[in-house]
Formats: structure tokens, C-alpha cells, sequence
């Protein structure tokens, strides 16, 4: 054995694999390289749905990778579609029970098989597929389950069966869907199609355009049902000059930006922490699972953001949009929210918190001999 092909096999090996859901990949994907810079061998495993959409937004070649960190992809079963539109949830679910066992146990036994590569040593799987457990144990190594919600989330998930006991579920089902910036961005909610009326956005827009604010939204094509204009010709010509409205933008860069006045977000943990760790106070948009969690951090314990609701009329967006900027309320949330933008700083800094929590985890879960 060579010098290059002994240091490759004594690395540990470890395969991640997300919900093939954008935000989940998003933080498994962040974790993965944590791991990869600390000495770990990573296979990334996407779907071909998910590999596809990535090659198409960054190109070709933006996968190929390093000699040790590899992407993989296993199919999900689901008919094709649109590759820059997303997959209903629905059939997603179901093919994360039914569609993506088998082959992920045949690309475990691949990598296993193959050449100068070490053999796979640990699996970090996305919390929500227990069929990861399952294929761990069939090889006989540990696996970690990762979720990409806050703490509280997740221990609110688990409190769900009382509340069924307690004939308090199930709750409302509320399926009207956004997200984004102002001055900023409104984007969606990753993993659900375009339920958002016409109606509804237009009312976001118009309280938009009375605040008199400069803004950046983010409208995705599959997020307003059916394919007519969204906004009449004077909406237009009154934000032409202070309003850029995308398809897509680099939701991390754009908060970082200074002329980021507030966030208008669904309260998904991604966005929660990337708007605090940006100095971005936020207006609050929850729709379901953990966003409505996240949605009471914000704006009732840590004193960062004000809520508003999916039925608020333009008036109501206007009033609030102008609160966040630029009132007496809006600038106490933000130096709020740059005390949390230092704490969060130095909570990742060499020495900090998380990654002392992070070393410790590497170190007792993941290289600890059995």
C-alpha cells in the first residue's frame, strides 16, 4: 500500500445524509464540512432530484469534490418534474419510507467496496429517516442522528403524543406558505409547493410599496399558484426605483449586506439563526412544525423580531415594515440583536462554546473506541 492510499484508509469515514429538503441539506451540508475540517473522510449522499438542482444553480462541475469529500446520489422514486421547482411533501415522505432504503444500502456496500478509500466508519443521518438506523446496524457501525431545528423544536416534537392523549392535536392545518426579506427578501418555505394566492401577495406587496422603503423580494416562479401577473403596472412604476424583485438570491450574503434594515422570515431555524448571527432583526411569518417555536424566541424571549400575520393587510405590512426600520421599537430590536450577532460570534470562534461543544463531540461520539 502506498503512503497516500494508507493515509486515506486510516481516516474515519463518515457518510451524511440529509432530507432531501433544502434547508436540511443546507445544514447537513454545513456540518459535513465542519467534520471534513477536523480530519474525517465525508461521503455526501443527495438524491438525484436534489444533485440535479444543485448542478443547475451552480454548475457542472460544483460537485466534483475533494479526494475526501465525495457526493453521492441514490434515487427517490418520484416522478420527474421541474428541476428548479420542489417536491411535494407528500410524495417526498413517502419516498423517504419506501423508495430510499434499498438503494442506500446498496451505496454502502459500493463504498465499502471501493479502492483508496477508508471504509465507512460512522453515518450522520437527518433525524426524520429512521431507515438510517436500520442499514447502520446491518454494517455495524454508530450512527448520529442530526436535526436541523433548534433544541426546543425538536423537544417540543417529542411532547406531540401527550398531546394527542389529550385530544389537543391535531391542530390547524395551515398551509399557506412564504418567507423572505424587506429591504431586503420574501422567499418561501423549502419543501412545499406554491399554495400562496394571488391576493395574499398582493397585499404583501402594496404594504411594500406604502412604506416607502427601498426592498429586495425574492419570488420564486412556484410561489403564487397559477401563471398570470402577480402585480398590476402601477405597483411597478411605484417601486421601480427602490424595489429589485429576483427569483433567487444567496439568502447568507444578502442578510450580511449593511444596507439590511429586516428580515421578513418564516422563523425556520436556518433563517432564524443566520438573520441573528447577521445583526438582522425580523418580522415573523411561522407557518408549521418548529417555526412557531422559533416565532415566541424571537419575539417574546430574545426581543429581535415582531410577528405578523398571513392574513395582515397592507396597512397592517406597511405599519410594521416601518416599525422594523426605522421606529423607536425597530432600533431597540437591533441592538438586541447585534448583542446576540456578538454572542453568536463568540460562541464560534476558536475557543467559543459551540465549538468546544463540537471538538467534544468529535472527540467522545464519533472517535471514541468502542
Amino acid at each position: 500500500m502506498g503512503s497516500k492510499e494508507a493515509v486515506a484508509s486510516s481516516k474515519p469515514h463518515v457518510v451524511c445524509i440529509p432530507l432531501p429538503v433544502q434547508s436540511h441539506v443546507k445544514g447537513m451540508l454545513k456540518f459535513a464540512k465542519l467534520l471534513h475540517h477536523r480530519g474525517f473522510h465525508i461521503t455526501f449522499v443527495n438524491t438525484e432530484y436534489i444533485h440535479k438542482r444543485f448542478l443547475k444553480s451552480l454548475g457542472p462541475n460544483s460537485l466534483d469534490g475533494l479526494p475526501s469529500f465525495q457526493f453521492e446520489t441514490i434515487p427517490d422514486g418520484i416522478p420527474s418534474s421541474e428541476e428548479d421547482t420542489t417536491q411535494y411533501i407528500r410524495l417526498l415522505g413517502e419516498s423517504v419510507t419506501n423508495n430510499l432504503p434499498a438503494p442506500f444500502r446498496d451505496l454502502l456496500k459500493k463504498l465499502n467496496g471501493t479502492a483508496n478509500i477508508p471504509p465507512v466508519s460512522h453515518m450522520v443521518s437527518d433525524g426524520w429517516m429512521s431507515f438510517t438506523i436500520t442499514a447502520a446496524e446491518e454494517i455495524g457501525i454508530p450512527v448520529v442522528l442530526f436535526f436541523t431545528m433548534s433544541a426546543s423544536g425538536v423537544m417540543g416534537f417529542q411532547q406531540f403524543p401527550t398531546l394527542l392523549e389529550k385530544g389537543l392535536a391535531p391542530l390547524k392545518d395551515e398551509t399557506w406558505l412564504t418567507n423572505g426579506f424587506l429591504d431586503n427578501v420574501i422567499d418561501w418555505v423549502p419543501a412545499m409547493k406554491a399554495v400562496l394566492t394571488r391576493e395574499q401577495l398582493v397585499e404583501f406587496g402594496w404594504g411594500l410599496a406604502n412604506s416607502k422603503l427601498p426592498f429586495f423580494w425574492v419570488i420564486r416562479h412556484d410561489l403564487v399558484a397559477g401563471k398570470s401577473a402577480i402585480f398590476p403596472p402601477e405597483f411597478e412604476a411605484e417601486t421601480k426605483e427602490r424595489g429589485l424583485i429576483p427569483s433567487w438570491c444567496p439568502q447568507e450574503q444578502v442578510l450580511e449586506h449593511s444596507s439590511v434594515g429586516g428580515f421578513l422570515t418564516h422563523s425556520g431555524w436556518n433563517s432564524t439563526i443566520e438573520s441573528l448571527c447577521a445583526g438582522v432583526p425580523m418580522l415573523s411569518l411561522p407557518i408549521f412544525t418548529d417555526q412557531q417555536t422559533n416565532c415566541h424566541c424571537v419575539c417574546n424571549v430574545w426581543g429581535i423580531g415582531m410577528e405578523i400575520s398571513k392574513d395582515a393587510k397592507r396597512d397592517q405590512v406597511g405599519k410594521l415594515v416601518k416599525e422594523l426600520i426605522g421606529a423607536e421599537k425597530g432600533k431597540q430590536m437591533k441592538n438586541k440583536v447585534m448583542e446576540w450577532k456578538k454572542l453568536a460570534e463568540e460562541a464560534a470562534s476558536p475557543h467559543g462554546s459551540s465549538s468546544a461543544n463540537l471538538d467534544n463531540f468529535v472527540n467522545q461520539v464519533l472517535l471514541r473506541k468502542s
